[in-house]
């Protein structure tokens, strides 16, 4: 079984597809995936929508009438991987339907490939069924698929992405989110717990809940209850962390009010189910003055002193974070500073990646812009400090009993996940013995024996 890689960009998941069995002369449609999960959350949303107009899932090209590829527009790298695969798509099907985040940019997307049938930007559902329609004329069959269909999802069974607000209210100057999403608009409270519910009847173990900025839920809705449900995070994750489940944050800003949520985390290991002690938090970078010249949203002159406070309340806390390495103007002593500040906070899980200008970003126009052969070296530096912590920070729970979900088992053994890992971004604990009984979505109780940088081995 493989490990788990020691650089894994925050922007970019795995190319997701549905799979689908089509009846004869059902109308198909493939999707690939590419981007954030809050981008695998607006493909399950138009999948699930075209599923219940009648149309069959393709996982292949040549088996689709069309194929819908939703794009990240994130980073320039990131961009040039969705026109490859926009052009990947039209070599093998021909007629591609794009839409998600470069989206936005329509003129950059036809200036590459003029062949495509339509462009559509981030969450536009509507304009994209429209397209559909106006490629492929949706044919149902009264008998079958008029009946309500079960919603399409591109995770696992046991768990599920639950997105609870769109767009962001910050401008950091390397990001172009909110020209891509706009503002800031969560979702009332009573609609994402009967979401939630949903998912968990249907057999969900853990819910990852995603934004642009978690903590800031329900901000724009001035924090107003509806239905018995107040539109605040603290509120929410109480609600959510009530249903059964595992639940875990994302994308969490450390903001004071923060530290309500890490009290709700206590006690969770015990019960097996509840808000988990993990917080993901973008912290970016740590010295004052490139903060200041990114425009971040929180000052970290008190940013350790929260850490500090959220490890009291909650002592087996997982603290996650992104950082960015070559931001233009950064120092080597502004780097070190990072790293000092790294041997100080001991984060568990770590990211980073090197900075690169994003088209209409504010940080393009900055001076004094890194060179390649640095921030290499930079990252490089970076990511063995954070392996060192990785790997002692596992060391230390060799002989510990961990609470682990089981996401896949094949000959080989067992790959699992503690509640300090979230899927495809953090490390994994394998058990290759008396692993047969096991199956996806198990939460079973095993003894660590084993560790890496990155990962665990375990027994039952």
């Amino acid at each position: 079984m493989s490990q788990n890689p020691p650089l894994l960009r925050p922007d970019l998941a795995r190319a997701s597809v549905a799979r689908d069995t089509a009846r004869p002369g059902q109308p198909t449609i493939g999707m690939v995936s590419l981007g954030c999960p809050k981008a695998l959350v607006d493909s399950e949303r138009i999948l699930t929508r075209l599923r219940a107009e009648g149309y069959a899932i393709s996982p292949e090209y040549r088996g689709a009438d069309a194929v819908i590829v939703n794009t990240c527009g994130f980073l320039d790298s990131a961009k040039a991987e969705s026109l490859d695969a926009i052009g990947e798509a039209l070599t093998e099907n021909g007629r591609v339907i794009v839409t998600g985040c470069l989206g936005a940019e329509p003129d950059y997307i036809t200036g590459a490939h003029p062949r495509v049938l339509a462009v559509t930007g981030p969450h536009q559902y509507e304009q994209v069924l429209d397209a559909v329609h106006a490629a492929v004329p949706p044919a149902p069959d009264p008998f079958i698929d008029l009946l309500p269909a079960s919603e399409v999802r591109l995770t696992p069974r046991h768990y599920a992405y639950l997105k609870i607000s769109e767009g962001c209210n910050h401008h950091c100057r390397f990001c172009i989110i909110p020209d891509l999403r706009g503002r800031l608009a969560s979702r009332p409270a009573h609609a994402v717990l009967r979401e939630a519910e949903k998912l968990v009847a249907g057999g969900v173990r853990e819910l990852l809940v995603i934004s642009q900025d978690t903590s800031a839920y329900g901000v724009d809705l001035r924090h107003a209850s509806d239905r018995g449900h107040r539109a605040h995070i603290t509120d929410l994750a109480r609600d959510l962390g009530a249903l059964g489940a595992w639940v875990r944050l994302h994308y969490v800003y450390p903001y004071p009010h923060v530290r309500a949520l890490v009290p709700l985390m206590e006690g969770t290991a015990a019960q097996g189910a509840g808000v988990l002690p993990y917080l993901d938090i973008p912290f970016q970078h740590a010295h004052p003055d490139v903060l200041k010249r990114m425009a971040r949203p929180a000052a970290s002159a008190r940013t350790l002193d929260e850490i500090a406070a959220w490890r009291a309340a909650c002592p087996g806390i997982t603290l996650r974070s992104t950082f960015i390495v070559g931001y233009p103007g950064e120092t080597e002593a502004e780097f070190q500073y990072l790293l000092d500040w790294m041997d100080q906070a001991q984060l568990d899980r770590v990211g980073c990646f090197q900075y690169e200008n994003v088209r209409g970003a504010r940080a393009n126009d900055l001076p004094d812009h890194v060179p390649d052969e640095v921030k290499q070296d930079r990252w490089n530096r970076f990511m063995e400090k954070a392996q060192a912590i990785s790997a002692a920070k596992l060391a230390a729970k060799v002989g510990t009993r961990q609470q682990v979900i089981v996401d896949s088992v094949d000959a080989d053994g067992a790959t699992c996940r503690t509640m300090a890992d979230a899927p495809e971004i953090d490390g994994n604990l394998f058990i290759d013995d008396g692993f047969q009984t096991l199956s996806p979505g198990d939460i079973v109780t095993v003894t660590v024996d084993e560790a890496s940088e990155y990962d665990l081995w375990g027994t039952l």
